[in-house]
C-alpha cells in the first residue's frame, strides 16, 4: 500500500483505505457471521446507547482496536487466535471503520475489512437490535 502524502486531507486517506478493502454489504453481513466471521463494533458507547446493539458483534474501543485484534498482543481479546480469521469492523456510518481495517491489515489482519455504510445502512436493510 502507497502512503497517503501529508497534506492530502482525510478523503485521501478514506479512499486509499477503501482501495485495499472487500467491504461487507450491510444485507452480506448475517452470511459473513455464518462463515465464521468476527463482526467487531467500534462505535462509541453513546451510540450504542442510542441506537442499540449490533447482535453477535464484540464491542471493542477503537483506541485499542489493534491490541485486542492482534494474535501477537498480550492483550488480544480470547476470540482472536489466528491472523487469517475474517475481521468485519463496523462503526456507525462506515467511515472510521474503513480506517480502522487499514490499520488491521497494516498490522498482518489481511483478512480485516468493513460493513458498507456501517451501522446505519445495516439497520436499514431491516437488521433488528
Amino acid at each position: 500500500m502507497s502512503s497517503v502524502p501529508a497534506g492530502d486531507g482525510v478523503e485521501s486517506l478514506l479512499a486509499e483505505a477503501r482501495r485495499g478493502l472487500d467491504r461487507v454489504g450491510p444485507t452480506d453481513l448475517e452470511a459473513e457471521v455464518a462463515a465464521g466471521a468476527l463482526v467487531i463494533d467500534i462505535r462509541p458507547s453513546e451510540q450504542r446507547r442510542r441506537d442499540g446493539p449490533l447482535p453477535g458483534a464484540l464491542v471493542i474501543d477503537r483506541n485499542v482496536l489493534e491490541w485486542r485484534l492482534d494474535p501477537s498482543s498480550p492483550h488480544r481479546i480470547p476470540e482472536m487466535q489466528d491472523a487469517r480469521q475474517r475481521l468485519i469492523v463496523v462503526c456507525n456510518e462506515g467511515f472510521s471503520s474503513s480506517l480502522a481495517a487499514l490499520s488491521l491489515r497494516r498490522i498482518g489482519l489481511a483478512r480485516a475489512t468493513d460493513l458498507t455504510g456501517g451501522f446505519q445502512a445495516w439497520r436499514a436493510t431491516g437488521g433488528r437490535v
